[in-house]
């Protein structure tokens, strides 16, 4: 009776510091144009007898209940409406605005959110924004990002690849390059690390095998590994080039998996085109995780 009482007196007491710990919270999951997406009348965003459930363009919160902060991973098309929702969820305990923004990319779905910063929405004040050295360039040097600049809306905070930031005693985010298209920036993946967990996100890249890392390798260092879904197969876009898109293909990803189960579990599936049965075909969903894998949604929590 007493080793039970003991053992529910250390839970108890554990209850408190795991409310403490840091957390990855999900603001979103879809490719850049979102869901359902524009024009798009087909089964996909319009599936016949279903309400049609809006996704938002993927984004992160890096949350630090220690210390009443929280991270935005992405400012997307969606960022006045994940930053309501973050918080709504959370009781509104931390402040409106993040801490901070990392960016991974000038893509829509990465950046475009930074307009709502601006002198026509909220008119912030110096919020910081992490990239890397051409997407610096890019926010200063281009409008209308530069006129968030100028009003000093936003402030940049240059990263160095493979440097980590620290954000707080027990937090950091290490930014790394990967192949992607880099019209304008190059393209970054993060790896946040928190407590004893790391989490690896790389939303965006064209292939794995052009990447200088495994990606097996780089999911064997880390507890979670989000990862770029946005096509399933290779018909999904019938009228287009998929080489206009380059993405690694949800297949792909299966077949460089398939001998190493114990690093399924790691994956979580994110960035979903509109196409990708992942984001709104259930049972699709379900045989994913039968195989030993995550589908990410919006909302989820990782510690």
């Amino acid at each position: 009776m007493a080793l039970v009482r003991t053992f529910i007196l250390l839970m108890l007491a554990a209850v408190p510091l795991w409310g403490q710990q840091p957390y990855i919270q999900i603001l979103g999951v879809a490719q850049d144009g979102g869901y359902p997406h524009i024009g798009c009348e087909k089964v996909c965003c319009a599936p016949s007898g279903q309400e049609v459930k809006k996704q938002f363009v993927v984004s992160l919160a890096l949350v630090n209940p220690a210390m009443q902060q929280w991270w935005l991973f992405e400012a997307t098309p969606d960022l006045k409406e994940q930053v309501h929702a973050f918080r709504q969820s959370t009781h509104a305990q931390y402040s409106f605005l993040p801490s901070g923004i990392f960016i991974s990319h000038a893509h829509m779905g990465h950046y475009a959110g930074l307009l709502q910063l601006g002198r026509e929405a909220l008119g912030s004040k110096e919020v910081p924004v992490y990239v890397l050295p051409r997407m610096e360039k890019y926010l200063h040097e281009n409008g209308p990002w530069s006129q968030l600049v100028n009003l000093k809306n936003i402030v940049t905070i240059p990263l160095k690849a493979e440097q980590p930031v620290a954000l707080a005693p027990n937090i950091s985010v290490t930014a790394f390059t990967v192949p992607h298209r880099d019209e304008f920036s190059e393209t970054a993946g993060f790896i946040i690390a928190f407590a004893d967990k790391k989490i690896l996100f790389v939303p965006d890249i064209d292939k794995w095998e052009k990447w200088n890392l495994k990606i097996e390798e780089a999911v064997k260092q880390v507890d979670y590994a989000l990862l770029d879904a946005t096509f399933y197969h290779a018909t999904e876009l019938p009228n287009r080039s998929m080489s206009e898109v380059p993405h690694p293909l949800v297949v792909e990803t299966l077949a460089r998996f398939e001998s190493k189960p114990e690093l399924k579990s790691r994956i979580y599936f994110i960035h979903f085109n509109h196409t990708n049965p992942l984001l709104w075909n259930k049972a699709e969903q379900d045989a994913l995780r039968a195989k030993g894998y995550n589908v990410a949604e919006t909302g989820m929590i990782l510690r």
